[in-house]
């Protein structure tokens, strides 16, 4: 213990020791949806969470705060770079000071146990050890910057259905080595100052509930010093949850904690010790990010101040995988009279982002077309042509492109109590997030009104999305009325942002405006413990016949140079709340591609999706590069990419299957509530290795713009060093990784895993060398007889690798 952490316990101790029972528990509990109370008679200030992990969205679910959009967590985890992750968290806390947020509630280290999993682009990838060290890096970034994090969702959270209630049964190896190790890594080399507790129950105990995995494992044998807050209505018990080592319940202040608390102590059934131990950390966390009087903060200057769009383009090249390059097809040629044939609505309309919790509102956008234009534009005799082809949805989406929207508020009379301008026609409002003037108590009504000036002639599609009652208006007509009840959705972020529904249908002309209302009846919430609206307005413009549009995607192909697609997922397929049914493109994007291929030979595909998707076309193309969702910037890195100003310099942190059938876990819905882990140990890769399945593209693979030549290899207990050469015409960077490989072994193992990686840069004919450090933890396993950690000794063969499919050198080691 360092001297200033000696001074923020002292203060931290003299703090609690002013406070009574009510307070202690009242600080429990949060104030509203994002903060806890203040305490002002004890120094304390009020500490204010936000959602990341992508950028720092503030209180406010709104655009009217713009917030830096970096790329993806699984396009992070694709660079394989610690250091790198730890600049996006160093980043993130500059937003998080600038927006008055003190902890981000991040990072998703949950694993990628099927690729069903819907919120898979939040979390990182299928194997914990990378898990592990991008994680640490990320979030010992944000925490340089004097903000917390909390490292989610603890644990076991690894699908979407029933998440809520789901018991995710995990036997006691896979559940230490696999989903609990990203965890443990990172509170032993970053030190979090929060961990966020899962929904789910672990084998049998609500994890807001856990004593064995909170109290013994996470605190005891870690060493977890920092507070543990719960999911959003997680918590279900008062007595169970503190008991549990549940430090905090959000949101407030409707919650299990605060007087309910309270009371239990008074009544004998919760020891007043047990809340002080919760408090206590409340305290340290407050200590730590400055808002304890009389205890420094953990960081008394923040970093350098970091340019955000200049980060954002380079994340998103660096996590950029290209999966097939034939022919030297990438990057582009760019001789004069060379045209480039752009294909794809998401090359338009770019999705940057995953749904739920990870949205936030840049303040400005780079799609594919707009990174393209601006860089072939500069180039002498370079022509760039776009063609819409097959859009990736047919249903309706909230308002967007050509609206102008306001949110009008109005009481019971009908008089306006408050009004805002809207982004688009989704209301998102929780907690205290509410136009100025206006009350949950107050509020009768909300209509979102404004103009639309149509990009399109033709029969245009408006649409509703929220559950209550509607009217939906256009042109001054009302064209539909009525009330929208709860379907089978068990959990509410599908219920709210699931299945849009169509309400009418009308010819519109370009150009020429149109007034558009829905007003929507605010019901009665005064019973409820979290207050939010939640509704949309939708629209979808003319539906021309796909048929047409993909004839008209492959003229244009055949009359270019090089065919740029770009295909892409939607929030009706990866988004929080919901898994995924299977992996294929929605829409008609593989017939679009495979049109475009024909017409033309030199095909590019990119890839706009946050996990794996199938790719039944991928050996008719000259070139797949997947950009996961890239973030604000992803259009400008793109461009950098496909012209060769950039490398993309992504691995695969996650294997992506040729067909869903080839995946090793394709279950994630619990049977009666329980979802079991029959697999084991094998997942991901280590499954496909075991099975003899070969997928579409393994763990770790990814090409550059270079060659490289593995040299050397020397392998010894504690670290292992590689001497490899760039032999291609261009610097570049390759990610050096080394698996573990028993040569016999009475232990029932994968047949190999990650136990390092490395990344090096060399230029042109250049030689590096690299020692990478091996972790004891590699060589060994959980131990369910003695319940501890044991090291394996005999023979292994160590593996220095460009990725788990291809192995470049090997060596034998002894131990």
């Amino acid at each position: 213990m360092t001297d200033a952490d000696q001074v923020r316990e002292e203060a931290v101790e003299a703090a609690l020791g002013k406070l009574d029972l009510d307070t202690k528990t009242r600080l429990l509990a949060g104030r509203d949806m994002w903060s806890l109370p203040a305490v002002p008679e004890i120094g304390l200030g009020s500490l204010v969470m936000s959602d990341g992990p992508i950028g720092v969205r503030g209180v406010r679910w709104s655009a009217d705060d713009p917030s830096i959009a970096l790329p993806s967590p699984t396009a992070l985890a694709a660079a394989w770079d610690p250091e790198l992750a730890r600049r996006a968290g160093r980043l993130l806390a500059q937003e998080a000071r600038r927006k008055g947020v003190h902890v981000l509630l991040a990072p998703t280290v949950n694993l990628h146990r099927s690729p069903l999993g819907g919120r898979h682009f939040e979390c990182y990838s299928e194997d914990p050890y990378l898990t592990g060290a991008v994680g640490a890096g990320y979030v010992n970034g944000v925490q340089d910057g004097g903000v917390g994090t909390t490292v989610k969702h603890f644990v076991g959270n690894d699908a979407e259905t029933e998440r809520f209630t789901m018991d995710s049964v995990i036997a006691p190896r896979p559940l230490r080595e696999l989903y609990l190790a990203p965890f443990e890594a990172i509170v032993a080399n970053a030190h979090p100052w929060g961990i966020m507790t899962a929904y789910n129950r672990v084998n049998g105990v609500s994890m807001t509930e856990n004593q064995y995995l909170v109290n013994d494992v996470l605190r005891a044998q870690w060493g977890f010093d920092g507070f543990n807050v719960s999911d959003w209505m997680a918590a279900r018990s008062t007595t169970g949850d503190i008991e549990g080592g549940m430090d905090v319940a959000m949101p407030g202040p409707q919650t299990v904690y605060g007087p309910a608390l309270a009371a239990a102590v008074r009544a004998g059934e919760v020891a007043e010790s047990t809340v002080d131990a919760a408090v206590r950390n409340v305290l340290r966390l407050a200590a730590r990010v400055g808002l304890l009087e009389g205890a420094p903060a953990e960081v008394a200057e923040p970093p350098a101040p970091i340019d955000g769009q200049a980060l954002a383009r380079e994340l998103a090249a660096r996590g950029f995988v290209l999966v097939r390059n034939e022919a030297g097809a990438l990057p582009l040629d760019l001789s004069a009279g060379h045209s480039v044939a752009l294909i794809g609505a998401a090359a338009r309309d770019a999705r940057i982002l995953g749904g739920g919790s990870a949205t936030v509102f840049p303040e400005r956008v780079v799609s594919p077309l707009d990174g393209l234009t601006a860089a072939l534009g500069a180039l002498p005799g370079v022509d760039l042509t776009f063609t819409l082809g097959a859009d990736p949805s047919d249903e309706p989406v909230p308002a967007d492109k050509g609206f102008a929207l306001r949110a009008v508020c109005r009481d019971a009379s009908g008089a306006v109590i408050g009004e805002g301008a809207l982004p688009s026609g989704q209301v998102q409002w929780i907690g205290d997030d509410l136009p100025e003037g206006a009350t949950y108590e107050t509020m009768a009504s909300i209509e979102v009104t404004g103009r639309f000036v149509p990009r399109e002639s033709g029969e245009h599609a408006f649409g509703t999305r929220g559950l209550g009652a509607f009217t939906l208006a256009v042109d001054g007509e009302t064209r539909w009325d009525g009330v929208q009840q709860m379907g089978d959705e068990a959990d509410p972020f599908e219920a709210f942002f699931g299945a849009p529904n169509e309400r009418a249908r009308m010819v519109l002309t370009e150009g020429e405006p149109v007034e558009v209302s829905l007003t929507y009846q605010v019901p009665d919430m005064s019973a409820l413990p979290l207050k939010a609206i939640m509704f949309s307005l939708l629209h979808l413009g003319p539906q021309r016949d796909a048929d047409e549009l993909i004839a008209e995607a492959a003229s244009a192909a055949r009359a270019a140079d090089t065919a740029v697609v770009v295909v892409a997922t939607t929030d009706r397929v990866e988004s929080e709340g919901f898994d995924r049914g299977d992996l294929g493109l929605p829409g008609r994007q593989d017939d679009l591609v495979r049109a475009v291929a024909a017409a033309n030979p030199n095909t590019v595909v990119v890839v706009n999706a946050g996990s794996p998707v199938e790719l039944p076309w991928r050996e008719e193309v000259a070139a797949v590069l997947l950009t996961w969702f890239p973030g604000q910037e992803g259009g400008a890195a793109l461009a950098d990419v496909l012209l060769g100003d950039a490398e993309p310099g992504g691995r695969l942190p996650t294997t992506w299957p040729a067909v869903l059938a080839d995946a090793p876990v394709t279950e994630v819905v619990p049977t009666e509530g329980r979802l079991e882990y029959e697999e084991g140990l094998l997942i991901g890769y280590r499954a496909y290795e075991a099975r003899g399945v070969r997928p579409a593209y393994p763990f770790g693979h990814g090409l550059g713009y270079t060659d490289w030549t593995y040299e050397s290899l020397e392998a010894g207990a504690d670290s292992v060093r590689v001497r490899l050469a760039n032999t291609g015409s261009r610097p570049g960077r390759e990610v050096v990784q080394i698996y573990l490989a028993p040569l016999s072994d009475t232990e029932e193992r994968p047949n190999s895993w990650l136990a390092a990686f490395a990344g090096v840069e060399a230029g042109p004919g250049q030689s590096v060398e690299v020692e990478i450090p091996l972790p004891a933890r590699a060589f060994e396993i959980w131990d369910e007889p003695t319940n501890g950690w044991r090291r394996i000794g005999g023979s292994y063969e160590v593996r220095a690798s460009h990725s788990h499919a291809e192995t470049r050198l090997t060596a034998t080691l002894d131990l």
